[in-house]
């Protein structure tokens, strides 16, 4: 769980349910700094005198907000729309595209209007009858660390599980999942838990959970029945990285439960940047060790128009193949679902 250095409320917030219950929850803990605004500017209130410590401050810092504009914005190809409940992500993992998207808003926020958001996402699925409409939780953030004491999660599968027409799906790196073990979710929301190497989370994903962990929340996960699926991402090329991979899907296979009830899926995805991340990284991870040399990948531009820096072709094909591979053999018993690997 998250708990944060400091608490910015913004205006009426806690006139909110959501809002007032956050507020009670921290209000007797003396080590947290809780501070009512009077106007928007936010990271007026986030100390540092360098990018790198802004930053640092910024990821211990919750903004408690009210959500002003309800248009959603696209979230193709993996859903209709984004789900704007909250945004931000407390781990420092270095090489995290919302260090781009969100670098100069690093702190967590959570939009307390939660009826006012859900009555948008009515409109969206009417709108689209009589097709199913999907909503992503997790396009810009990951919404676990802050679900003990903010329930968005929980009032998401609730309100998903009663809408025909309506799914619901989030990605995670987090464990807080226990609000959302005893909900009678319909299948209409799917999760994914994002995996990776021990090398990988402990030299690059800093203030995040550990594999074991991780695996031990999905599997919780899986006996509610949700539809649950797992982001191995991103996958990065280092000696002995075919042994650790391996050593990764094999302990996950020896964890999953005899039955379950839906196809478990995986997405994988190589390691990739841009020119501007780069820069963003470098100026607030200055120690990073991350593999950035542009010499060594291959300029491409992508769908939505910009260019991104990936490993070479042969490299590309050779972590296609060896997952292929792995997966195939070591779930040969089990239902799975590779949706792509890229």
């Amino acid at each position: 769980m998250f708990t944060p250095k400091r608490i910015l409320f913004e205006k009426n917030a806690i006139d909110y349910s959501i809002g007032k219950h956050i507020y009670e929850y921290f209000s007797g803990n003396r080590n947290i700094e809780i501070i009512n605004l009077s106007g928007n500017r936010i990271m007026d209130n986030i100390p540092g005198n360098t990018a790198a410590q802004t930053y640092k401050e910024g990821k211990s810092t919750l903004v408690v907000g009210i959500k002003k504009g309800l248009k959603f914005q696209s979230c193709k190809p993996s859903a209709h729309y984004q789900l704007p409940l909250l945004s931000g992500c407390i781990g420092l993992c270095q090489y995290c595209y919302l260090n781009t998207n969100l670098g100069d808003r690093p702190y967590m926020r959570v939009n307390v209007n939660i009826d006012d958001i859900f009555g948008q996402v009515d409109k969206y699925i009417k709108e689209r009858l009589p097709a199913v409409t999907i909503f992503e939780g997790s396009a810009t953030s990951d919404p676990v660390p802050v679900e003990p004491y903010s329930n968005h999660l929980k009032y998401s599968v609730e309100y998903f599980s009663n809408t025909a027409n309506g799914r619901f799906r989030f990605v995670t790196k987090f464990t807080d999942i226990d609000t959302l073990l005893n909900i009678d979710h319909k299948n209409h929301t799917e999760i994914r838990f994002t995996l990776n190497t021990d090398k990988v989370i402990n030299d690059f994903e800093k203030r995040t959970p550990s594999l074991k962990k991780r695996i031990e929340a999905s599997i919780k996960l899986i006996q509610s029945g949700y539809p649950t699926g797992f982001l191995i991402a991103p996958v990065f090329i280092y000696d002995n990285w075919k042994e650790d991979y391996h050593n990764l899907l094999l302990m996950l296979e020896e964890k999953l439960p005899d039955k379950i009830s839906h196809p478990i899926s995986f997405e994988i995805i190589s390691h990739r940047y841009t020119g501007r991340a780069k820069g963003i990284i470098n100026e607030i991870f200055p120690d990073n060790s991350l593999p950035m040399n542009d010499e060594e990948r291959l300029f491409k531009y992508g769908q939505f128009g910009y260019g991104k820096f990936v490993y070479p072709k042969n490299i590309l094909a050779e972590i296609s193949s060896f997952f292929q591979k792995e997966l195939a053999e070591i779930f040969k018993n089990r239902n799975i679902d590779i949706k792509y690997i890229i």
